[in-house]
């Protein structure tokens, strides 16, 4: 299992922390003029650990199948066990393993990429390490950060977290069938996120139910859409 030496937990403080962010952002900067070359739809997946990431991509990828050429990053502490769950629906997935640091970084997607970026690759999804405070600093040159909010989690979340809300284009609510057993309030949490966001997308999944998966799933095949179009108008 090879794993990351790129940085450290507290790599974002101070100058030299200043720095790593600078050289992130350049390094992020290539990866989406890349991306708008080839027009490939990439979104960054950022959630608290469990809220559902993980079975949200299952739930995706099974929904994709013959319909979008997709591919998968998986960021953990540690173990490639995510990957592993992944890897029977058919699409090309590599694990980075960040040996401690707790969210990945632009470098370590460059690394990565020629494992799973095929010539006609449309739509990359990241996963990124669970956390909703560092990884929302690190671009990857994603089209779209995706946080995720599950209804065992507190409604108040985007009140105590307020960057990635702020950042994000998407909110997924998940594990809605639990809804009821919780004190968790969607309405709430949305009202909050809107707050913060007015423009924020919002939807309400369960991947017991299916509830919500397949207006998930139309969102990234439009993003994908509008990806293409984009390039091919550029002479892709």
């Amino acid at each position: 299992m090879e794993v990351e030496r790129g940085g450290d937990p507290g790599q974002g403080k101070g100058a030299n922390g200043q720095k790593n962010l600078s050289r992130n952002d350049e390094l992020a900067a290539g990866l989406r003029r890349r991306w708008q070359e080839q027009g490939v739809f990439c979104v960054n997946l950022i959630s608290s650990p469990g809220s559902g990431k993980t079975t949200l991509l299952q739930e995706t990828l099974r929904r994709l199948q013959g319909r979008v050429r997709a591919a998968v990053l998986v960021g953990d502490v540690q173990t490639e066990n995510d990957a592993r769950r992944l890897e029977p629906y058919g699409f090309p997935v590599r694990q980075i393993v960040t040996g401690g640091t707790c969210h990945l970084d632009a470098a370590m997607v460059e690394r990565h990429l020629e494992a799973v970026a095929g010539p006609d690759l449309e739509l990359l999804i990241i996963e990124n390490v669970g956390n909703l405070v560092c990884p929302s600093s690190y671009d990857l040159g994603e089209d779209a950060k995706v946080v995720l909010l599950s209804t065992v989690e507190g409604d108040d979340k985007p009140q105590k977290y307020p960057g990635i809300f702020r950042r994000a284009q998407a909110l997924v609510i998940t594990k809605a069938d639990l809804l009821g057993c919780t004190d968790f309030d969607p309405d709430r949490a949305v009202a909050h996120a809107r707050a913060l966001n007015p423009e924020i997308r919002v939807f309400r999944t369960s991947c017991k139910t299916g509830e919500g998966l397949d207006d998930w799933c139309a969102w990234l095949e439009a993003g994908v859409r509008a990806k293409q179009a984009q390039a091919r108008g550029r002479g892709k």
